[in-house]
């Protein structure tokens, strides 16, 4: 039997100074920071989380701030656009809301969907989308009510430097169902109901270069522990070398480069992100691993401070 993922577990990118970060996807986009840790193999980097209320999987786009890093470029062997689902007579009011923060945008159609394109302050390139499929995201916050905020995630376009091999990739080997091609784009489709459209772009984009404003990886949905190690045998089988399993205390993670240069994690559902703090107070506290844990006074001293600010 064919695996199927479910969809997009998270998407990771690097941005500037982690303020603007908090400042543009907390009290811009109105999303939950959901968790406030470090990158596990650069500790005197915060790696920031946000999502919906609950921290579920389909929702969760994270960062690594590099203050000072150069600008990346985006191209092929990246995410080239991350798209959010919003409820449907939603963008209206984000509209407004771009307006009021003097965010420029534009109204593209799209496979018969109306789209709000825009780029975030460190220039990652994002799209509002209204979808009916998907729980409503209840956390409320700087004037986004339950009835328009982000859900999560649509999906994500694909820039490839060899789009015939990553079309392979996302039928064969992830299980997606192709369900339509309009221009330059294919259209395929995940088993949920958010986080579960990849466009890809059919023809060859020249090699981006990783920096501020880039994603650096997408990771896709795993069920469990055990779900994980059969996807790692079954990517294998394909001949793609995959990592050994990564401990990233809210799930665990396997990596692999597919042929189109991007970087694809498979990432468990739980543990989640609710296990070493409560529901209700996550995102507060700058949260460690075990091995960071003796280093805390000395990375507080390093690590910029930051706010949730409305």
């Amino acid at each position: 039997m064919q695996k199927k993922t479910m969809g997009i577990h998270h998407i990771t990118a690097i941005v500037g100074h982690p303020q603007e970060n908090v400042d543009f996807y907390a009290r811009v986009l109105g999303l939950r920071l959901v968790k406030k840790t470090v990158n596990f193999d650069d500790p005197g980097t915060y790696h920031l989380y946000f999502g919906n209320e609950g921290a579920k999987p389909g929702t969760i786009i994270t960062f690594f701030p590099w203050v000072g890093a150069r600008k990346g470029r985006i191209g092929g062997g990246q995410v080239g656009v991350t798209s959010y689902a919003v409820p449907t007579g939603a963008l209206q009011f984000w509209e407004k809301r771009l307006k009021q923060f003097t965010i420029p945008f534009q109204k593209q159609t799209r496979f018969d969907e109306a789209v709000l394109v825009f780029e975030d302050s460190h220039g990652l390139k994002l799209e509002l989308v209204e979808r009916e499929t998907g729980e409503l995201n209840t956390w409320e916050f700087a004037g986004v009510t339950k009835d328009v905020a982000i859900k999560g995630f649509a999906g994500s376009t694909l820039y490839s430097t060899n789009p015939i091999e990553t079309a392979v990739i996302l039928e064969q080997v992830m299980g997606l169902e192709k369900v339509a091609t309009e221009g330059a784009f294919t259209r395929y489709r995940s088993l949920a109901d958010i986080g579960n459209v990849i466009d890809l772009m059919t023809k060859p984009v020249a090699r981006g270069e990783m920096g501020v404003g880039v994603v650096h990886h997408i990771a896709w949905r795993a069920q469990d522990d055990e779900d994980q190690l059969n996807w790692q045998k079954h990517v294998q089988s394909f001949g793609y070398g995959v990592t050994p399993v990564k401990d990233r205390n809210y799930f665990n993670a396997i990596y692999f480069r597919e042929q189109g240069e991007i970087l694809f994690e498979i990432a468990t559902d739980p543990p989640g992100f609710a296990h070493d703090e409560s529901l209700e107070t996550m995102g507060s506290e700058l949260k460690l691993p075990m091995q960071y844990e003796q280093y805390r006074e000395k990375l507080n001293n390093v690590l910029i401070p930051i706010e949730v600010r409305k």
